[in-house]
């Protein structure tokens, strides 16, 4: 097992690395918009906000990115000082199971975005109505979400290994 300063370190870096992916797709959603050709005198304007899924999507991001940002903070205080800020195994259990509410969070939302994504370019190609880049930065907006969803459920891991063993 690993030494608890070597963990501390771990769940730092993590923590670092889930904040700037959900940074990172936060701002690629929200500058997702385009303007497509639906017809020879008609266009239309998309932007991410106009899509349910996508708003769930953002919901995800942000609820995910202020729960990083605060644990972001007691993580460096835990760092820093050596003491967690909750004492005995009550904080390790709200760490464990917030980091399981967070990581489903992150991975549905990821998985709507992938999935209307989908659906919604085969639909508008099928029509031969065209929208530039705005599938591959909601695809790419996707993908950090995705990956901060990995960063969650590894951090579920870890806490995992710390929580107490009661026989």
């Amino acid at each position: 097992m690993a030494s608890p300063a070597a963990s501390r370190v771990a769940i730092f870096i993590l923590r670092v690395l889930t904040f700037i992916l959900l940074l990172i797709s936060l701002i690629v959603l929200t500058t997702s918009a385009t303007t497509g050709e639906v017809g020879i005198d008609q266009t239309i304007r998309i932007h991410f906000n106009d899509i349910n899924a996508y708003r769930y999507m953002l919901a995800a991001i942000v609820i995910g990115f202020a729960y990083s940002l605060l644990q972001l903070a007691f993580s460096t205080c835990h760092l820093i000082s050596g003491n967690r800020l909750i004492s005995g195994d009550g904080g390790i259990l709200v760490d464990f199971y917030s980091e399981k509410v967070i990581s489903y969070l992150l991975a549905t939302g990821a998985a709507a975005g992938f999935g209307v994504t989908k659906d919604m370019k085969d639909y508008f190609e099928a029509n031969n109505w065209f929208f530039g880049t705005f599938y591959e930065k909601v695809y790419a907006s996707a993908s950090m979400l995705f990956l901060a969803f990995v960063c969650s459920a590894v951090l579920s891991v870890l806490y995992s290994y710390q929580l107490p063993k009661k026989v």
